[in-house]
């Protein structure tokens, strides 16, 4: 029978002997180990680094742009009147700002209708065009009818009248427009109306009609006195016994006479501000006081007269008649005006709601978008009406608002309309065109028709506005709440009516916080630095990067750059960090020396920008600097273009005839700034309301209609439509380069030629040229400098209107922005922290395997060990065997 467990036949420890043996076969593991403890101790360590690397470059992020180094505070006495911010190129001071007037949209409101769904009209073809522009001339507000006969004897009772819920303070002595205009205007502070007196007229007919004069000759042959009074004033006088037509008698020839302006009647007349129109002999006399103020006109006849006003050949027993004029209110922001009061018919007016344009003229704003909606029978309700606006996106919302009336005949439902952009120029012009040569729907014109200088359907609730302003006494004005370019660099943004004061003053705070931070930046990332290659000589241990070269060429580059003079800086005397105050410590930390900052606060502080960010400046000012690359190398080069940007064009051939017609049912395809191969959104058919257009009015139709495209509008792509000093129509993209184009072509209705001629469509071409000669690549006006060169990534916007030389543009890189650049490098998935990261991770993995090959050959060799100790055993236990029964029989034989 064999041993069954080791070391029981011959006593020898086997286990113990194997195992004393393999571990000191096993040492080697250790080594191992330890390798990769001491690999991936260095894997941590660079990640420490790549994350104080990382707050180091998102420290200067906000330090690499000019804007953190050269900000202005500005602050307004009164942040409930107006906001305000400052850029760079503001210039520090004090402005006094007055906002008498706050932008606002136009707003629009139809009649009330009792459904939102039921039809409006017979659903005839009905092509609504919304044009926006400006009004000119007139006013807005209600034209009075002439003043009761009552009020120039009795007076306007008070309470007779109310304006916006404000009683006119009337009495039994306001007889006369005038006086009620004055009454009106006395309370226009609280109302926001006023009022303007019309001219006061006798009547047309008083001496006379179709030319004929009505006025007979005076007789006071039976002994009667007659005397005419125009306003107070003795026109004429005839004593008592003088014959019809006789010498001094009173006639309409000698009526004339006395009225001429030399006279004394007619100087007396003037001086009552009274004037003259017509003849009493041709029958069309009247006389005007412009004030409004009321005129008499009055015979005084005493015993028997013949003749005089009217009366020819019979007695005149006197006559008294009394002009009175009207008024108009004015709404002072185009508000409706509400009239009421116990009896507002005297004063001319009828109680309620009301307000309109009156002697205005519309013009549209090129600018602006303009647009078509087709109503039909499939949409011609108010909701329909109201989607297809909404739909056409061309600067234009609509809504419906109910009132809240009720009843059987209640018609609560008004559609709304607002122009989509403030300023006094989004005042909307509504036209409607029928189609095949019918008129538009009787009821959609009703419901729609809107001309400021003409038939206004819809009523207005509130006027379009520009922001009315002054800045320092000069007047200034601007569409929206923003007023920009009133104070150059610096963006007001109004809030309400009032005055304030505008403080604009250097942010030293802001700069010296941003400095601040940049030493803080990089002394953070020196101290990790420091103790991740650190050696303390008492424990005799080192930094997990002890020695490490990625740590000591990051070091070294970092400390090279902050020693080294900002190159390519224009017109500034600050080229390195010493100057503001900052300098290396022994300990290789940074120190600023504030007063020393201060210093160049003050007397530097556009240039202290320059050694932080990336800067570039231009000899020539249509040379701008857009941005650079990682690439670019400061340095001054020279400028060369041989090609400037151009744009698109479609550019008439035919003089445009004082008027041009286009007919119904117009319509135009219009492909604009088109790509290769063609992108579907790019073109869009525009309808062109039918009409006779000036050359500038159909400049402007065109160009609204065709920014008015929202696939257009939300592409950023619009156009110019100009007529040039030959007459002659053109149309451009706004876009530069070889992606600006523009192409039309007729679809329905008038041809192109109408407009164009045989004109043709040219399109755009890049900007070409050089950057200190090297090579550029052109995009639009961006000219941008080729890879592999100094000027790599570089970018310039070049406008102006010159080839050839252009000067020279000095580009530099400042502290912030070179740092910026070289962590990056560090850190990206090409640097060198990535690559040591990736070298050493890798180096743990070839560890490990390494590892584990040899643990295997370890499992190899114990085996071994045991299978010699095993066999070893054996031969022991066997050789004790045989020595035992070697014994056994020697002990017998002597026996025997």
């Amino acid at each position: 029978m064999g041993i069954s467990s080791p070391g029981i036949g011959s006593n020898i420890p086997v286990d113990s002997i194997v195992s004393k043996l393999m571990a000191v076969e096993s040492a080697p593991l250790a080594d191992y180990d330890k390798k990769s403890a001491s690999y991936l101790a260095q894997v941590s360590a660079f990640g420490n680094l790549s994350g104080a690397l990382g707050s180091f470059q998102t420290a200067l992020a906000g330090l690499t742009s000019v804007s953190s180094f050269q900000t202005l505070i500005s602050a307004p006495s009164d942040t409930t009147v107006m906001t305000a911010t400052a850029s760079s190129t503001a210039q520090p001071g004090n402005y006094r700002v007055n906002i008498s007037q706050i932008a606002q949209a136009q707003t629009l409101a139809s009649t009330g209708y009792k459904s939102t769904t039921a039809a409006i009209g017979l659903g005839g073809k009905t092509t609504i065009n919304f044009s926006l522009g400006t009004t000119s001339g007139g006013t807005f507000g209600i034209a009075g009818l002439p003043l009761g006969a009552s009020l120039t004897s009795g007076g306007l009772s008070p309470g007779s009248l109310s304006i916006n819920n404000t009683a006119i303070a009337t009495d039994g002595s306001t007889r006369s427009a005038r006086l009620l205009a004055d009454a009106i205007n006395a309370k226009s502070t609280t109302t926001g109306v006023s009022a303007k007196a019309a001219a006061t007229a006798t009547s047309a007919t008083l001496f006379g009609a179709a030319g004929v004069s009505s006025f007979g000759n005076v007789d006071t042959s039976g002994g009667g006195t007659y005397k005419l009074t125009v306003g107070g004033v003795e026109i004429a006088a005839q004593g008592a016994g003088v014959a019809a037509g006789a010498a001094g008698g009173v006639t309409a020839a000698a009526l004339d006479a006395a009225l001429a302006p030399t006279t004394a009647v007619g100087r007396a007349l003037a001086d009552a501000n009274i004037t003259v129109t017509g003849t009493a002999a041709g029958g069309d006399l009247q006389f005007l006081n412009a004030d409004g103020s009321n005129i008499a006109v009055a015979e005084a006849v005493e015993g028997s007269v013949t003749g005089g006003i009217g009366n020819s050949g019979t007695a005149n027993i006197g006559s008294s008649t009394t002009a009175v004029g009207s008024i108009t209110l004015v709404s002072a922001d185009g508000s409706p005006i509400t009239v009421g009061g116990t009896d507002p018919g005297k004063a001319g007016f009828t109680a309620g709601v009301g307000g309109a344009y009156l002697g205005a003229s519309f013009a549209a704003d090129s600018s602006r978008t303009s647009g078509n909606i087709v109503i039909d029978s499939s949409n011609n309700t108010l909701q329909g009406i109201m989607a297809a606006i909404n739909k056409g996106n061309f600067g234009v919302t609509a809504s419906i608002v109910s009132d809240g009336a009720t009843g059987t005949n209640a018609k609560p439902n008004h559609l709304i309309l607002t122009s989509s952009a403030t300023g006094a120029s989004s005042t909307m012009k509504i036209t409607l065109a029928g189609s095949g040569g019918n008129p538009p729907e009787p009821d959609l014109v009703t419901l729609l028709g809107y001309d400021p200088g003409g038939v206004q359907n819809l009523s207005q609730k509130a006027s379009a506005a520009d922001t009315l302003a002054t800045v320092n006494g000069i007047a200034v004005t601007s569409p929206s709440t923003g007023i920009n370019g009133a104070i150059s660099g610096i963006s007001i943004n109004a809030l309400k009516v009032g005055s304030s004061s505008l403080s604009v003053s250097k942010d030293s705070g802001s700069l010296t916080t941003s400095v601040n931070g940049f030493v803080k930046a990089y002394n953070d990332l020196s101290g990790q630095i420091a103790q991740l290659g650190a050696y303390d000589p008492e424990t005799k241990t080192g930094g997990p990067l002890l020695g490490d070269t990625t740590l000591r060429n990051l070091q070294a580059s970092i400390r090279r750059q902050l020693g080294t003079s900002i190159t390519g800086l224009q017109g500034t005397s600050l080229t390195n960090l010493s100057q503001i105050g900052i300098s290396f410590q022994k300990d290789g930390t940074l120190s600023l020396d504030n007063a020393k900052l201060q210093k160049a606060v003050t007397n530097n502080f556009n240039d202290i920008a320059g050694l932080f960010a990336a800067v570039g400046h231009g000899s020539d000012p249509d040379v701008k600097f857009v941005s650079s690359g990682t690439n670019s190398k400061a340095g001054d080069y020279a400028i060369n273009i041989t090609q400037l940007a151009t744009q698109g064009t479609l550019q008439g051939t035919a003089v445009l005839p004082a008027e041009t017609v286009i007919d119904t049912d117009t319509t135009w395809t219009v492909t604009l700034n088109d790509t290769k191969p063609a992108t579907l959104a790019n073109t869009a058919t525009i309808s062109l309301p039918a009409g006779s257009y000036n050359p500038s009015q159909l400049a402007t139709l065109l160009q609204s209609s065709i920014n008015g495209v929202s696939a257009f509008a939300n592409a950023g792509a619009t156009v110019s439509a100009t007529i040039g000093d030959d007459g002659k129509l053109k149309l451009a993209s706004t876009s530069y380069g070889a992606k600006s184009n523009i192409h039309v072509a007729t679809a329905t209705g008038t041809d192109i030629s109408a407009a164009f001629g045989a004109g043709a469509s040219v399109d755009g071409l890049d900007v070409a040229g050089t950057i200190g000669g090297y090579t550029a690549s052109g995009s639009g006006q961006t000219l941008t400098g080729s890879p592999g060169a100094p000027v790599d990534g570089l970018k310039l916007t070049i406008t102006g209107d010159t080839t050839g030389s252009r000067g020279s543009f000095g580009f530099s890189q400042g502290y912030a922005y070179q740092l910026n650049s070289l962590a990056a490098g560090y850190l990206g998935a090409k640097g060198a922290i990535t690559s040591r990261t990736t070298g050493l991770n890798n180096s743990v993995k070839d560890v490990a395997k390494q590892r584990d090959a040899f643990a295997s050959r370890l499992s190899d060799i114990e085996a071994r060990y045991r299978a010699q100790y095993t066999a070893l055993d054996t031969s022991i236990a066997s050789m004790n065997t045989t020595a035992s029964f070697l014994t056994q029989q020697f002990a017998a034989l002597a026996k025997q």
